[in-house]
């Protein structure tokens, strides 16, 4: 139990740091250098963007739950 809850948090790191890195930057960060800051002369976000938001936010609160319930586990062991 403790070993899948370990694999899948490995795996949600790596997918969040994926997700954040493909955010569009507001200047000055990490995402800059992925070609970020190229600035869109079209106001408001397109669907993608927005379900992009979605997707991260969705993956952020899975991988806080298994932090959580890894927590938990390994506290009963």
């Amino acid at each position: 139990m403790i070993m899948g809850f370990s694999i899948a948090l490995i795996i949600l790191s790596l997918l969040m740091m994926m997700l954040v890195l493909m955010h569009k930057g507001k200047g000055g960060g990490l995402s800059d250098m992925f070609g970020g800051g190229m600035q869109s002369s079209v106001g408001g976000s397109s669907v993608a963007e927005r379900n992009l938001d979605r997707i991260t936010i969705v993956v952020g609160l899975l991988w806080f739950v298994v932090i959580v319930v890894l927590g938990l586990l390994m506290k009963l062991d």
